[in-house]
């Protein structure tokens, strides 16, 4: 008996070959099969009479087969079956290649129906070429109808995904339960699942593929809702120490800045400080644009945390990203008695108050490792290796999670999990977490994705900053810019060149690789100027030489791609050149060109466009437009759609649930309804449909 939970590999009609294919589209039961929706839909709804057809239409004829031939031309090395159909008004030829076995499904005296789009021959006769066809005994399934389109993978045709849903819509719906309660549907308005499912498979309407798609976009977000909602208050049960708001150290720690704090900051940092001082963790997103002064607020709670008595944690997703951490905070504690660790799987350093002024100490793995744990280290700075097996804290007390989307959700989990188990000095206590993002992330997709936390913004530059200068230059432009690039250098500025490859691709024949351009650069355009290189294949020793001697003055120009995307801090950077900017994504760009400008020196970037086509200019110009970092990510939002935009991909998050997720007020909706049942069914008991649902949701998506 087939259900819903059938493994699709052990049916007699799914062959090896085509269970094979149906894994990388992650369909393994027939439940995933179901759910496996269509992206678009081509109208074959229409029947039209041969004699009314014309050239460029595409339609639907229903006629019989009154001639059928196949042939193989030896020179061409192919088969050409041809058919002719007549129907009460006309007859019309139909033409497929390189399909041999069609010789013996499409045989005189056929009644089949055929949609496609009309072409014209030598003879200017009308004709179909590679039509789809069925036989008109059958149910409408691929002509004659709204036609289904969907995703598809090698071996793995749309027309063979409808015939094998279509009989699964048949079969197996008698076993399906609806997992939304049923007062939600009737208070939106939304079918039930079982028609729902027929009316997104093979609608008989638009109308009603629209509100099938409207339903399981609820039906995805409102579990995404129920399950950050339900995280939220379990964090909110946890117990955390106290850390109280100790205003004359905080004062004076920001009184000696050599820098004014923006009001966002203070406002962000107060919000910080004073969940710090509650029993329940902190749990906040410090979200917040390129520039705008993230780390200074970290630094000043870890300050706080660790001036208490306890230890505080920085995990970076890079090791640029984690030394470039190290040498901030040891920068701006530098006049404090606090022991400063930075551990990777490359770096393994000390900085105590002691050893700064001439340098820092490396230190065995197992030596830093007791420092930790015996608590003389107070600040831990690090990538995922902060969070394996053998790393033991003695009474760690904030942990600081910089670009958190880019951590693997294994690596969220792990760390939120089993810290408990690695703060020897706290039982009983977890850590307050903050994490940060410097991607600017829209209010919809805040909600969306990061609902389960309190949200800080920092949404406004220091005031001594000024507008980068931004524009696109066309490639008769270039010598211009170099020349601009050489005047910039001898004003004692610097330079980026940033590219989207390491090396020369086959395949990207037209992208410039970093490598390359280092090369020429160094050699053709600017041989009196010092060229380096940074990219992430090089080993980390290699990428901090060269991140030192661009930021000691030692190099005019640095050649890079990605890798110095975030938390690259060189004030004396005036200028960047961002080669084949079409290819990164505007949020990626407002990333790159934030990593000039931070200082009063007016600052210049170019974009240099690998495609000369009007929507790739017109994408960039957003770029030169706008300099709000949340505007951009709107825009971004918009182009590229959440699951570019966030990277979220790998996440799993149905395609139906990312497609409208940028709309907030369903956003909205689901987080209101989620929020009505757990006030009275917190563990969804009285909800068993519900929970299994959201049960086996969260396995799909690997949700924690």
């Amino acid at each position: 008996m087939v259900n819903l939970d059938t493994e699709l590999d052990s049916l007699p009609r799914i062959t090896p070959k085509y269970a094979k294919a149906l894994k990388k589209l992650r369909l393994f039961t027939v439940s995933d099969l179901l759910r496996h929706f269509p992206f678009r839909y081509d109208d074959y709804s229409a029947i039209s009479p041969i004699s009314e057809i014309s050239p460029g239409q595409t339609v639907t004829i229903c006629g019989e087969i009154i001639k059928s031939k196949t042939t193989r031309t030896w020179k061409r090395k192919m088969t050409i079956t041809e058919v002719e159909i007549r129907d009460g008004s006309g007859k019309i030829k139909a033409v497929w290649f390189n399909q041999p076995y069609l010789s013996e499904q499409l045989v005189l005296g056929k009644n089949i129906r055929m949609s496609g789009k009309i072409s014209v021959d030598k003879k200017n006769a009308p004709y179909f070429s590679n039509p789809v066809w069925e036989m008109a005994v059958r149910e409408a399934t691929n002509t004659g109808r709204l036609v289904p389109v969907y995703p598809e993978t090698e071996g793995l045709s749309s027309r063979w995904l409808r015939w094998q849903i279509q009989n699964f819509l048949k079969i197996s719906l008698s076993s399906l339960n609806d997992p939304l309660p049923p007062l939600i549907l009737k208070k939106l308005n939304l079918p039930p699942i079982e028609k729902a499912l027929r009316y997104i498979h093979f609608p008989s309407t638009l109308d009603h593929a629209l509100i099938a798609q409207k339903r399981f976009a609820f039906e995805e977000m409102f579990l995404l809702q129920l399950k950050s909602l339900q995280v939220r208050n379990v964090w909110q049960k946890e117990q955390a120490v106290k850390i109280n708001f100790d205003e004359k150290l905080i004062q004076s720690f920001v009184s000696k800045l050599p820098f004014k704090l923006t009001n966002a900051q203070r406002k962000a940092t107060f919000e910080i400080l004073k969940d710090l001082e509650k029993s329940r963790p902190l749990n906040r997103l410090l979200n917040g644009d390129v520039g705008s002064g993230k780390t200074v607020v970290a630094a000043i709670a870890s300050l706080q945390a660790i001036s208490a008595g306890y230890q505080a944690a920085i995990m970076a997703p890079t090791e640029v990203l984690a030394h470039q951490h190290f040498l901030t905070f040891s920068e701006l504690f530098k006049d404090r008695e606090i022991n400063i660790a930075l551990l990777t799987n490359s770096y393994k350093i000390e900085a105590k108050p002691r050893l700064r002024s001439r340098g820092f100490a490396s230190i065995k793995r197992e030596n830093l490792l007791h420092n930790i744990k015996s608590g003389e280290i107070n600040l831990i700075i690090g990538t995922h290796a902060l969070i394996q097996e053998d790393i033991r804290f003695k009474n760690l007390a904030l942990i600081i999670v910089d670009e958190q989307h880019r951590f693997g959700v294994t690596q969220r989990a792990y760390l939120q999990q089993n810290i408990e188990k690695m703060n020897d000095g706290l039982p009983g206590k977890i850590p307050h977490f903050l994490t940060m993002t410097a991607t600017p992330i829209p209010r919809t997709l805040a909600l969306a994705f990061f609902g389960n936390l309190d949200i800080s913004l920092l949404d406004e530059m220091p005031k001594d900053r000024k507008k980068i200068i931004t524009q696109i230059v066309d490639p008769q432009e270039r010598n211009k810019t170099y020349e601009f690039v050489r005047q910039e250098v001898k004003n004692g500025r610097q330079v980026f060149v940033i590219l989207p490859l390491v090396e020369e691709s086959k395949v990207l024949t037209e992208v410039r690789a970093a490598v390359a351009e280092h090369k020429r650069l160094s050699e053709n355009i600017f041989p009196d100027l010092k060229v380096g290189l940074i990219h992430g294949r090089l080993k980390s020793a290699e990428k901090e030489k060269v991140m030192q001697e661009f930021s000691a003055k030692k190099l005019d120009i640095l050649v890079a791609t990605a890798v110095v995307e975030v938390g690259i801090d060189i004030s004396n950077a005036t200028v960047m050149i961002i080669e084949d900017a079409d290819r990164f994504g505007l949020s990626q760009l407002h990333q790159f060109r934030g990593r000039i400008g931070r200082s009063e020196h007016q600052s210049y970037c170019f974009l240099f466009a690998g495609s000369d086509s009007a929507n790739a200019k017109k994408r960039l110009r957003a770029l030169v437009q706008y300099s709000d970092g949340f505007k951009i990510a709107e825009v971004d939002l918009k182009q590229r759609g959440p699951g570019e935009f966030l990277g979220t991909r790998q996440s799993g998050l149905p395609d139906i649930a990312m497609e409208n997720i940028a709309n907030i007020k369903l956003v909205q909706i689901a987080r209101e309804e989620a929020e009505n049942i757990l006030k009275t069914d917190a563990q969804l008991k009285k909800h068993p449909l519900l929970k299994d649902a959201l049960k086996k949701f969260q396995e799909k998506i690997h949700l924690e």
